[in-house]
């Protein structure tokens, strides 16, 4: 780690001016791993104590942006039907490599003070791990050797790039210190990685195997996206591994309330299982409507929200292998849909309905959700509405990322929704009588259909996918929706 800092040049040794004080640091010791567990490097990285920063003084801005998990999945997607190979490369020590714009003094790392420096401070010329500004200071220096490669960035989507070519085009998408990179052909692949090695000390990880604690698989025409080691590892944390596992992760009819009159449990616990759950459904849409009604009571779980978590893993634990699975097609196939659904008054307490959608690149996953709505619906048919106007808020983001991406014309989004008074106010730019009162923000979609950015239509309820994702759903037809999804083993 010190080599790595005066490799670069990090400081200089100063006397600390008048009016400034030197920020402290710190060492921490972290032992990496790979999905199995096994430990293949043992890290030193030298943090400074960023949060005896004052702003305005020793930092200014902080924000950096990252790629969502939905453009990743995106680009997994566009890699998978179209037969492009995924690959990954991490900056080593990427926060070292920023430079900074304010004036920064921190105190010499303990084991390493300067013979004769006794006394003295360092001045920063590079940012540091811990420092406030240290992630924003990295993004700018990143983006601008992304520049200089001739790369674009996309306005959608600040954390993604693409680069033209005679033969093609490719795509980076950034997190953090992690790039991942794909495009049509591996020589455009072969000559940035050089171009980047050449700017920064770069590992060159190969084909994407591992990605933000997702396990990604590439095999011929298949990608698979799985999070099986960080199951396995939760179930042994909650002392569920080895539980007798269950079909569904929540029971259909399951009613949970703020009033339960069950006994207390602990807070601590419950959120922390909570937070790892809401992780899973990052790959895991099937969850994603049981993980969201316990999320409702973590200020006072009780029993009954617990025994529903303990549902939850039950589920996951016969479950461990499963994940979103991305299959080449062909070019026709490759159209964006999604699917809109709601039900009523579904929340005990306060009477307001759950929202549900999910949007296909062809037959592959990209995007979903399964949230309670801000407002109470006097209807099944504005429940709906507002789910749908949420919906295509959605649809036309990954309409337009998609055109971006692939540089070509804003393809149409079909949105399928199985009520049809929805979509009689969806087309009719006249207010009814009964949809006076419905907020103007969600009358947006009517825009999108009179602009054809969207194109609304009626599908039966048998055949809508985002039932998944309102409901609690019985053993056959929760098992038959998750399959069509392509969340299998």
């Amino acid at each position: 780690e010190m080599n790595s800092i005066q490799a670069n040049k990090t400081w200089e040794l100063s006397v600390l001016p008048a009016g400034h004080r030197a920020i402290g640091l710190k060492w921490i010791f972290k032992a990496k791993k790979d999905p199995n567990g096994n430990i293949i490097k043992h890290k030193a990285r030298l943090v400074a104590k960023g949060y005896a920063q004052r702003e305005g003084v020793d930092f200014d801005e902080v924000f950096a942006p990252v790629a969502r998990i939905e453009t990743v999945r995106l680009l997994i997607a566009l890699a998978a039907q179209k037969g492009w190979q995924i690959h990954h490369m991490d900056v080593k020590s990427a926060f070292l490599n920023g430079d900074l714009a304010e004036e920064v003094y921190v105190q010499q790392p303990p084991g390493f003070v300067v013979e004769g420096g006794k006394g003295k401070v360092l001045k920063l010329k590079k940012a540091l791990y811990g420092l406030r500004q240290a992630p924003r200071a990295w993004n700018s220096k990143l983006d601008s050797e992304l520049m200089k490669l001739g790369f674009e960035r996309n306005p959608l989507e600040p954390a993604v790039y693409r680069r033209s070519h005679s033969d093609g085009y490719l795509l980076v998408g950034v997190y953090v210190d992690d790039l991942i990179i794909t495009g049509p052909y591996q020589a455009n692949i072969d000559a940035f990685k050089k171009e980047m090695m050449k700017s920064f000390s770069m590992s060159d990880l190969g084909l994407l195997s591992y990605y933000l604690g997702i396990q990604v698989t590439q095999e011929k025409g298949v990608i698979t996206l799985c999070q099986s080691s960080y199951t396995l590892k939760i179930l042994e944390q909650t002392g569920m591994k080895g539980c007798n596992p269950c079909h569904v992760p929540m029971e259909n009819g399951l009613r949970l309330s703020k009033n339960d009159k069950s006994p207390l449990v602990d807070k601590t616990k419950y959120r922390s299982v909570i937070g790892s759950l809401r992780y899973f459904v990052n790959t895991r849409l099937d969850i994603a409507y049981a993980v969201g009604i316990v999320s409702r009571y973590m200020e006072d779980p009780k029993g009954s929200h617990w025994a529903a978590v303990k549902q939850i893993l039950r589920y996951l634990s016969g479950t461990v292998n499963y994940g979103c699975i991305y299959k080449k097609l062909n070019a026709s196939e490759t159209k964006l849909t999604g699917y809109s659904d709601s039900d009523l008054a579904g929340d005990v307490d306060d009477r307001k309905s759950t929202s549900g959608s999910v949007f296909l690149l062809g037959s592959c996953l990209v995007t979903w959700v399964s949230q309670k709505q801000k407002v109470v619906a006097l209807s099944s048919c504005e429940a709906e509405y507002i789910a749908s106007a949420n919906a295509a808020c959605q649809g036309i983001w990954l309409s337009r990322l998609l055109g971006e991406l692939l540089g070509i014309q804003t393809p149409k989004v079909r949105l399928l929704v199985d009520n049809k008074s929805a979509i009689a106010l969806s087309k009719n730019p006249v207010h009814h009588d009964r949809s006076k009162h419905i907020d103007t923000r969600f009358h947006f979609i009517r825009d999108c259909v009179e602009q054809g950015e969207v194109d609304i239509d009626h599908v039966s309820t048998t055949e809508q996918l985002a039932d998944i994702l309102t409901k609690a759903l019985g053993h056959v037809r929760f098992t038959e929706l998750r399959q069509q999804l392509g969340v299998i083993k």
